[in-house]
């Protein structure tokens, strides 16, 4: 396992020189082994169908620092960046749209660009690790381990702009129609911004210590819950839209009585067949990929099967080309901003979700280090692990300065790496580039801002699904003692609730004074209270602390059964013996008594 580079004692080896360098570069770029190689690139686009003859040769490994062509590190980046893109631009729309902040379709084309631009940029920071000056800490992980703007922050913006709408925070019309809030949207990057330094300050604990106070008890319920939440937007996206109010209603007069609103193209009613039918080419699409598709599909499955349902509908005449040729060719960082201030009701919620981006972080660079051969555990492990967590939530700081919400370290790519048996950093840099160059063209932007509702709901249900299985997989880690089933079943009661009843805790204060500060801490409880993943995660973290392991927990739990093990195999035996030898169940019954025990005396 070659890690040179990123080795915590001291490198006694020759650094290369400037010299060096170049002639390597030189070499990559004007031979054929550099540019090519031997690689056998039809491995990637094989399709897996059931007439094609499966191939038993598997594809060589790059490791972390081995040589790789130029051109394969840029087709293997470009994997890397269409795996990510769904991920990327989903929050944005969700958040610039009816159930956030209102938004036009010029700021949400903004957002989506330099979503991508920043994930682009803040993946260079995670894969090129750099060393704080006399210390022993990093900033990133040295991996290939990419970022992109989190779901996990979608059920808390849902739940805060419902709440400044009702306050008057965010300015709404005379019928009720919510106008835009580029206000709320600051105050949301604004408060982000100030809570990723609890992601920051929490780098520099041991990661044991990290894991024993956010252990796999806390965390798996917690992403289950922001998995589970998200589906409910996915699904009515997938009928038509999402957003209160709207055309979910289905009212029988104004400007939704069909979706997304009157005079949009082939607009309409909400959850009609159309539209269910759109919304089910996409997820059909994902299946399809999943079981015939070539390793360079299934890692992309998301984007074919958007690609399809986008084509579906654009050959039936659901897009509008007015936001595509309204669109700026060029787009970048800072050429929308928008008034940066700290919204106090969600600043817990905020913690809530840095913790879960911390958790996640930790589970997918152990996964990343796990997929590109690399030890994890030890120092250099540990080291990771900061260095990840560090860069996880400086990243968060600099993308609300970048005008955008929190990032996080993306678990997909681990299954690209996974597929295509390359852990290279040159990969990792190809993908940032394609991201980068994504986002610098608006008007690749705009064509993703202009996907209709129903395409987008196939495509986030099944993303958002994810989330809530990679919840499962992680309580699936931990030991159903009656001490853990307690945990669960406490902290996953009021979080289901909570998703089920959001109004639940709505009407509970009745103050209606003027104390702002009052008013605004009364607010914090009830957004908290009302959004389940925040009150799974900090419920379950206070039962975690204070409720101590039972002796019976800690011992192995023995059921009747394992305790008949041994004499149940010994059954077994004994009848395969009699079966071989050719006797009949009248003479095997002879020999045994009642449950299988020895009865008869041996000769």
């Amino acid at each position: 396992m070659d890690d040179s580079p990123d080795r915590i004692g001291p490198d006694m080896s020759p650094k290369p020189t400037f010299s060096d360098k170049s002639r390597g570069m030189v070499r990559a770029l004007t031979t054929k082994e550099g540019l090519i190689g031997d690689y056998d690139y039809a491995f990637l686009f094989k399709p897996n169908l059931p007439f094609m003859k499966k191939t038993k040769r598997a594809a060589p490994f790059f490791g972390l620092n081995d040589p790789m062509p130029v051109f394969l590190a840029l087709l293997l980046g470009f994997q890397h960046a269409l795996s990510m893109l769904a991920g990327i631009i989903t929050p944005p729309i969700i958040i610039a749209g009816q159930g956030g902040a209102s938004l036009g379709s010029s700021d949400t084309q903004y957002l989506v660009s330099t979503a991508l631009i920043v994930g682009g940029i803040l993946s260079s920071i995670q894969i090129t690790r750099f060393h704080i000056y006399k210390s022993p800490y990093y900033i990133g992980t040295g991996l290939i381990s990419v970022v992109g703007t989190s779901f996990s922050i979608i059920p808390v913006t849902t739940g805060a702009f419902a709440q400044m709408y009702s306050t008057g925070f965010c300015p709404t019309g005379a019928d009720g129609t919510k106008l835009p809030c580029p206000q709320g949207y600051g105050a949301l990057i604004g408060t982000a911004c100030l809570c990723s330094l609890l992601e920051i300050g929490l780098s520099f604990t041991k990661p044991s210590v990290l894991k024993r106070v956010f252990p796999p008890l806390v965390t798996g319920p917690t992403v289950m819950l922001i998995g589970i939440a998200l589906i409910q937007s996915g699904f009515q996206g997938w009928a038509g839209g999402s957003g209160t109010p709207g055309c979910i209603t289905r009212p029988t007069s104004g400007p939704y009585t069909v979706c997304p609103q009157v005079g949009a193209p082939h607009a309409l009613p909400w959850g009609s067949a159309e539209y269910i039918g759109l919304g089910f080419s996409v997820f059909v699409t994902i299946v399809l990929c999943e079981r015939f598709g070539s390793p360079i599909m299934k890692s992309c499955a998301v984007v074919v099967g958007l690609l399809v349902g986008c084509i579906i509908a654009g050959a039936t005449g659901y897009f509008s080309p007015s936001g595509i040729n309204a669109a700026p060719a060029i787009s970048f960082i800072w050429v929308k901003t928008f008034p940066l201030s700290i919204y106090a009701p969600i600043i817990l919620p905020l913690m809530a979700v840095y913790i879960v981006l911390m958790m996640e972080a930790i589970g997918d660079i152990s996964a990343t280090c796990d997929v590109s051969r690399l030890e994890v555990e030890g120092k250099l492990f540990d080291s990771r692990i900061q260095g990840g967590v560090l860069a996880d939530g400086f990243n968060g700081l600099i993308a609300g300065l970048c005008t955008i919400t929190p990032m996080s370290t993306f678990a997909q790519n681990n299954g690209v790496i996974a597929l295509t048996r390359c852990a290279n950093r040159k990969a990792g840099y190809g993908a940032c580039f394609f991201l980068f160059i994504m986002g610098v063209f608006s008007k690749f932007a705009a064509a993703l801002v202009a996907i209709p509702n129903p395409v987008l709901g196939g495509l986030t249900t099944f993303l958002f699904s994810s989330v809530a299985v990679s919840g499962v997989r992680i309580i699936s880690t931990v030991p159903f003692t009656r001490r853990n089933r307690f945990i669960l079943t406490a902290s996953l009661s009021l979080g289901f609730g909570a998703i089920l009843v959001p109004n639940w805790f709505s009407f509970v204060f009745t103050y209606k004074g003027n104390n702002q500060a009052k008013q605004g801490f009364f607010n914090a409880i009830v957004l908290v209270l009302e959004t389940g993943f925040a009150l799974t995660g900090f419920l379950s973290i206070f039962l975690n602390l204070v409720l101590a392991e039972e002796i019976e927990d800690e011992a192995a739990s023995i059921t009747a059964n394992e305790v008949d093990a041994a004499d149940d195999a010994q059954e077994w035996r004994q009848i395969e013996h009699r079966k071989g030898k050719g006797l009949g169940d009248d003479e095997e019954s002879g020999e045994k008594g009642y449950g299988g025990r020895d009865t008869a005396t041996k000769t």
